[in-house]
């Protein structure tokens, strides 16, 4: 987890992130998101946890078999296969339908469910952008221009800190759920969870 006041983090780019890699993001005075990263499978390079009505309900973006076993993330393509957008945007309105501000923010998400965006980056990128902006998070954020083996003294790594299969010990203080009745709280599930939950509220939980 970051530290309140850290000048540097280095992100990797996620799809509709957890809530804690915007809780990092918004307590950096800059971010450096590395886009020369080998890509991941089975990592929130292409997919996000968010809350379906029996528990957890994990969407992925499904991606162009790479050339080579080692592929630069800025380089992932998106598959157009499997007619995911539709599947993707069905799953967010059946789990927060019923949320206080799914129907304030349905606008601002519905269009990257209906546009074809060519890289997986550039598509995670824009959502990040929308988020930032819908949360208040005004941290500036660049781009690496090659692979940074090893952050520099002074730099916090967050590149492999948040991932589906490496338990977190990142919590927030709870807040409202839809299914929390009925499934108690979850934590750490996507952006979204918050956002289409709390609304404007969300800043105060980052």
């Amino acid at each position: 987890m970051t530290q309140p006041g850290a000048s540097v983090t280095l992100f990797s780019s996620l799809y509709l992130a957890p809530v804690e890699y915007y809780y990092a993001l918004n307590r950096c005075n800059k971010a450096v998101i590395e886009i020369y990263d080998n890509y991941q499978k089975q990592s929130y390079r292409n997919r996000c946890i968010i809350a379906g009505a029996n528990g957890p309900l994990s969407l992925s973006i499904p991606i162009e078999k790479p050339e080579s076993p080692k592929s630069l993330m800025k380089d992932i393509r998106i598959a157009d296969h499997g007619n995911w957008r539709h599947l993707h945007w069905n799953a967010i309105i059946s789990a927060y339908n019923s949320t206080p501000f799914f129907q304030f923010y349905e606008d601002d998400f519905r269009p990257f469910y209906e546009k074809k965006f060519t890289f997986l980056h550039d598509f995670n990128e824009q959502l990040r952008i929308l988020i930032c902006r819908l949360t208040g998070i005004e941290s500036k954020v660049t781009y690496t221009q090659s692979y940074i083996t090893e952050a520099a003294e002074g730099i916090i790594d967050m590149r492999e800190t948040i991932h589906p299969k490496r338990p977190s010990e990142f919590r927030t203080e709870p807040y409202y759920q839809v299914f929390s009745e009925k499934l108690g709280f979850q934590n750490n599930l996507s952006i979204l969870d918050l956002l289409f939950n709390m609304g404007n509220e969300s800043s105060f939980y980052l």
